[in-house]
C-alpha cells in the first residue's frame, strides 16, 4: 500500500446505522477516496471486493439497539442478524474494525484516520 493517503481506495461496510455514510463523508471531506458499500443488503459475500477492490476495508459495527435508535428502524432482531450474517466475509477480511456503540462520529473518524495515516 502506498504511503500517499489520497491514493488509497477505502471501502466502509457494516450494518444499517453503524455510521458508514457519516464516516465516508468525513473521510471524503479530508480528500480521501472513501465509499460505503451496502454489503449488508447483498447475498454475495464478497460483493465489497467486486465493487471497489479497496486498499483499506473498514468494518463499522454497532449493536441492534444502537442501529435501531440511530436510524429509527422498524425492524426485528432477526433482520439485524441477517445483516450480520451477510457481513461475515467483510468482517473477516477488514483492515480496521470499529464498534461504534458509544462513540461520536468524530471519535469514529479519529480511530479510522489514525490507522489509515499509518498505511
Amino acid at each position: 500500500m502506498s504511503g500517499n493517503k489520497t491514493a488509497l481506495n477505502i471501502a466502509i461496510v457494516g450494518p444499517c446505522g453503524a455510521g458508514k455514510s457519516t464516516l465516508a463523508c468525513a473521510l471524503q471531506s479530508r480528500g480521501l477516496d472513501a465509499r460505503q458499500i451496502a454489503q449488508e443488503h447483498s447475498y454475495v459475500p464478497s460483493m465489497w471486493q467486486y465493487l471497489c477492490r479497496p486498499d483499506v476495508l473498514i468494518f463499522l459495527d454497532a449493536s441492534f439497539e444502537v442501529c435501531t435508535q440511530r436510524k429509527n428502524l422498524n425492524w426485528l432482531p432477526r433482520d439485524y442478524a441477517k445483516q450480520v450474517h451477510r457481513l461475515e466475509h467483510a468482517r473477516k477480511h477488514c483492515h480496521i474494525y470499529v464498534n461504534t456503540d458509544g462513540l461520536t462520529p468524530e471519535e469514529v473518524l479519529e480511530v479510522a484516520n489514525n490507522i489509515i495515516s499509518r498505511v
